[in-house]
């Protein structure tokens, strides 16, 4: 405990120390928000984009997979009944009892056929949309380095950077420049353009 008091001890003062020297050098700071830069990025939007239509078409699939369990588990209903009929001889009873239990079994693969499918596709697009989405990340960071670079910054900051507690790191910084909109700028200077909105019809 002593020596973990005098390393605290230490690192104290080296902080202070530093921030006398950082003080004296006029450090150049600024602070950058980069949830803004992420969810207002082009390209984030685009890959969202076409990931929620690749798992649009997953589920698609499986819900044409669940049209067809769903009939076969009609027809076992069907064939429920008929098993239940007291009319029906005991030799036509054990002949849809067996036709029964195929397509029971025959439903039970679908199914299951069905889940490892949905479970398999899900999984693989989440992995690749994570991916893509840290890919962006490491290009919106290093576009805030090169962007820093050429403005001469000594720190950048994330202003919009979260504790476990949900508290915002940094509270306060003094002559900090907000590089968030002109790095958003240069981001989107190539964003396709918006498809223009029909005309309105005109009153006759």
């Amino acid at each position: 405990m002593k020596k973990y008091i005098q390393l605290s001890l230490v690192l104290c003062a080296f902080a202070v120390i530093s921030v006398g020297t950082a003080s004296a050098q006029r450090l150049k700071i600024a602070t950058v928000d980069m949830q803004k830069l992420f969810k207002e990025y082009h390209r984030t939007t685009e890959e969202q984009q076409k990931f929620s239509e690749e798992f649009a078409r997953i589920q698609k699939e499986n819900n044409e997979r669940l049209a067809g369990i769903r009939k076969l588990e009609e027809e076992l209903q069907v064939l429920k009944k008929k098993i239940e009929d007291p009319t029906l001889s005991d030799s036509v009873k054990r002949e849809k009892s067996k036709e029964f239990q195929l397509k029971l079994d025959e439903a039970k693969a679908m199914d299951r056929e069905r889940r490892e499918f949905l479970g398999r596709r899900t999984r693989a697009l989440e992995l690749k949309k994570q991916a893509s989405m840290q890919g962006i990340l490491e290009e919106i960071r290093k576009r805030i380095v090169d962007h820093s670079k050429k403005e001469d910054f000594d720190f950048v900051l994330d202003k919009s950077g979260l504790s476990a507690n949900q508290v915002p790191f940094l509270l306060y910084t003094k002559d900090a420049t907000d590089i968030t909109a002109a790095l958003l700028t240069e981001l989107n200077k190539d964003a396709p353009a918006a498809p223009e909105a029909p005309a309105a019809p005109e009153n006759p």
